[in-house]
């Protein structure tokens, strides 16, 4: 590590050769499933954002201002507070390991002496403060002998570099830039009390302009709609507590299992369900059902999904996740800006506004008003559309994009 730094005359001769911290309060080790690539087409649709083969095209709307630095807006500046953190939208407090990180990375800058700046897609660290970071985190990362904990540190600083990077640029209910922010334009609406939404984001889609599983909370709340980061470990207890409450038969992940036909929304079971509730009233010994959407692009949904089912498996012995599928699904309308790799594919809030449609089609849940729930989702995808069109004309760039896959899009 020492025979990298350079000589005195720069930035990266500032003494970071200390001795390197391990991230707080990581978990004992367990294992974590080899990264192996993507799951294989289903002839259902089902939930995800695009492959990475569309990063660097989705990246206009999601660069940051080569000038952007850490502590620079809505009055916050410093460390991240728990209520700066809550704002971006979770309910949660804020995680041991983003705390850790954010905390070394002002250490990091204070010894500099000089601003961090970030920029492009997701935030990244710029100039010589970059080149001392990454060296210190590959570092730091080797010292981690289980893979667990690898994915934690990873995760953690991939979030904390993109909450220090869009202080101050980007909105923390929209995720747009300020100029760009579209909240007064969503109308609110109420999901039904017996189901829930949890968005499981991987780091790389936090903060994502173009993201459009952050419009679930938006129009649903943080209670009915609820982030959980993929690799954060508080996060994922919070929700897999919720799900041992709420007993596997209210569970059921938007993704396609692998090994069996995924299920459809014609086969769900209500059983035990109030069908008299009101759409705001529930019983308070009744759980609700618990709807999970992997959100993030097609290639790295793989690891959200066997991250999911070996935790399932840990807990209840049974490899069978229970995995259902979309029938009646078409493009979204994102797909103008958003090319998806295949036609059974769409975004996570287009997979959540299908899965209600489906829902209605159920008699005995036709009370509970999912056509309302689902035109609100559809709305909000309008909305986003069109504030990122805007954008883009705005800033003279092209708002049509190169076609691809022609044979599998619709």
């Amino acid at each position: 590590m020492l025979a990298l730094l350079p000589p005195a005359s720069s930035i990266r001769a500032l003494p970071f050769h200390r001795l390197l911290p391990v991230p707080l309060l990581l978990p004992p080790p367990r294992t974590l499933p080899r990264l192996d690539p993507g799951p294989a087409r289903s002839f259902m649709a089902f939930s995800a954002e695009p492959a990475p083969v569309e990063e660097k095209v989705e990246s206009e709307e999601e660069s940051l201002p080569a000038t952007a630095a850490a502590g620079g807006g809505a009055g916050d500046a410093g460390e991240v507070s728990h209520e700066e953190w809550r704002r971006w939208g979770t309910s949660s407090p804020l995680p041991a390991a983003v705390d850790a990180v954010v905390r070394e990375l002002l250490e990091m800058e204070a010894a500099a002496g000089e601003k961090m700046r970030f920029g492009g897609v997701g935030s990244k660290l710029k100039g010589d403060f970059k080149d001392v970071e990454d060296k210190k985190h590959r570092a730091v990362y080797e010292m981690l002998a289980d893979s667990d904990q690898k994915l934690q540190y990873y995760s953690a600083r991939q979030i904390g570099c993109r909450l220090l990077g869009s202080r101050g640029y980007l909105c923390q209910k929209c995720w747009l830039p300020a100029a760009d922010c579209m909240c007064s334009n969503i109308v609110p609406c109420n999901l039904w009390r017996g189901m829930k939404f949890w968005l499981y984001m991987h780091p790389k889609d936090f903060l994502r302009q173009n993201n459009t599983g952050k419009l679930l909370w938006q129009v649903f709340g943080i209670q009915a709609a609820q982030l959980c980061l993929f690799g954060i470990q508080e996060h994922e207890d919070i929700m897999w507590d919720a799900f041992q409450r709420s007993g596997k038969g209210k569970i059921s992940f938007l993704y396609p299992n692998k090994s069996t036909i995924p299920k459809s929304v014609k086969d769900l079971k209500f059983d035990g369900l109030s069908l008299t509730s009101d759409i705001h009233e529930m019983s308070s010994h009744e759980e609700p059902f618990n709807f999970v959407l992997l959100d993030g692009t097609w290639s790295n949904s793989a690891a959200l999904y066997r991250r999911l089912k070996e935790r399932w498996t840990a807990i209840w012995g049974d490899e069978g996740i229970p995995c259902i599928s979309l029938s009646t699904l078409s493009a979204s309308v994102m797909h103008k800006l958003r090319p998806q790799p295949a036609w059974d594919r769409t975004c996570t809030a287009a997979a959540a506004a299908g899965l209600l449609w489906e829902l209605n089609l159920r008699p005995e849940l036709s009370m509970f008003e999912f056509e309302k729930q689902a035109e609100a989702v559809e709305c909000s995808l309008d909305i986003l559309l069109d504030a990122l069109t805007t954008r883009r004309v705005r800033l003279g760039r092209s708002i049509t994009r190169k076609q691809r896959h022609n044979r599998n899009c619709i």
